[in-house]
C-alpha cells in the first residue's frame, strides 16, 4: 500500500509515545490521521498539528469504540489502516509472601482481568470494527483494502518477574496475527504485529537516569533505548510492503530480557 493523501489511519494510543510516533510518520506521507486516545489536552493538539481528529476513547468500551470510528470517519474517511497502540501495564507477583508477617497473598484477578480486557480485548475489538469497514472499500492497485499493525512486546516471549497479566495479554496479541490474518485473508485485509523492546516513550523517561542508563546497557546493540521513530517505520514498512501477512517481530535491539 502506497501512503498518500488519499489513505486514512487511525492510531490508538495515538496521543503519545509509539503512538503519536506513528502518527506523525504517516501524517508526513500525506495519510490523513485519527488519534484515538483518553488523553483529550494532548490528543486534541496533536490532530490539531496534524489536521487529523481527535477521538476521546476507551478502548474497553463497545460504545466508545463505536463513537470513535464513526467520528473519525465522518471526518476523514474510512480507515485502511489501523495501528493498535492502546495498552497498560501492571507489575504483581502471581503471589506474595509478606517478609515481616510471612501472610501469603495471592494476585486479585481482577487486576489481571484489566491488563487483559485493555491490551488484549481492546485490541480485537478495535480490529474487528476497522476491518469491517474496510471490507466496504474497493481494492487498491496492489489488492489492499487495509492494513492492522498490532503491538505486542518483547515481554509476550521474554515475560519479567510481575509481568503475568501483561506478558500473557501480548502474547495473546501475537497469537491471534495468524488467524486474523486467515480470517481477512480472502479480503484482500493483512495484519501484523510488532513486539517493541525498550523504547524512549514518556512512561521509559519519567524513571530516573540511573534506571534509564541501566536498562538501555542492556540492549545488547545498540546500547540504548529504542527512539519511538524506529517503531514508527516498522508500522511504516509493514504497511508498505505487501508481501508483508500474519507475522510478528521484534523491534529491541536483540533484547532478550532477564528474569527481573
Amino acid at each position: 500500500m502506497q501512503l498518500n493523501s488519499n489513505i486514512s489511519a487511525v492510531i490508538t494510543g495515538g496521543a503519545s509515545g509509539l503512538g503519536s510516533a506513528t502518527a506523525r510518520r504517516l501524517a508526513s506521507h500525506g495519510v490523513k490521521v485519527a488519534i484515538f486516545d483518553m488523553n483529550e489536552a494532548v490528543g486534541q493538539a496533536l490532530a490539531n498539528e496534524l489536521g487529523g481528529v481527535y477521538c476521546n476513547v476507551d478502548v474497553t468500551s463497545e460504545e466508545q469504540v463505536d463513537a470513535a470510528f464513526a467520528k473519525a470517519r465522518a471526518a476523514i474517511g474510512q480507515e485502511r489502516i489501523l495501528v493498535n497502540c492502546a495498552g497498560t501495564a501492571d507489575a504483581i507477583k502471581t503471589v506474595n509472601r509478606d517478609k515481616k508477617t510471612g501472610e501469603i497473598r495471592p494476585s486479585p484477578t481482577d487486576r489481571f482481568n484489566r491488563i487483559v480486557q485493555i491490551n488484549l480485548v481492546g485490541t480485537f475489538r478495535c480490529i474487528a470494527k476497522s476491518t469491517a469497514g474496510m471490507l466496504t472499500l474497493e481494492p487498491l492497485a496492489d489488492g489492499d483494502r487495509g492494513v492492522v499493525v498490532n503491538t505486542a512486546s518483547a515481554a509476550a516471549v521474554d515475560g519479567q518477574v510481575g509481568q503475568a497479566s501483561y506478558a500473557a495479554s501480548k502474547a495473546a496479541v501475537m497469537g491471534m496475527t495468524l488467524p486474523i490474518a486467515r480470517d481477512l485473508m480472502d479480503e484482500g485485509i493483512r495484519v501484523n504485529t510488532i513486539l517493541p523492546g525498550l523504547f524512549g516513550t514518556p512512561l521509559l523517561k519519567s524513571l530516573p537516569d540511573p534506571v534509564q542508563q541501566a536498562l538501555a546497557a542492556s540492549v545488547p546493540c545498540p546500547k540504548r533505548l529504542g527512539e519511538p521513530d524506529e517503531y514508527a517505520q516498522a508500522v511504516e514498512f509493514l504497511v508498505t510492503c505487501g508481501y508483508m501477512n500474519a507475522e510478528s517481530i521484534r523491534v529491541d535491539g536483540a533484547l532478550r530480557m532477564a528474569p527481573r
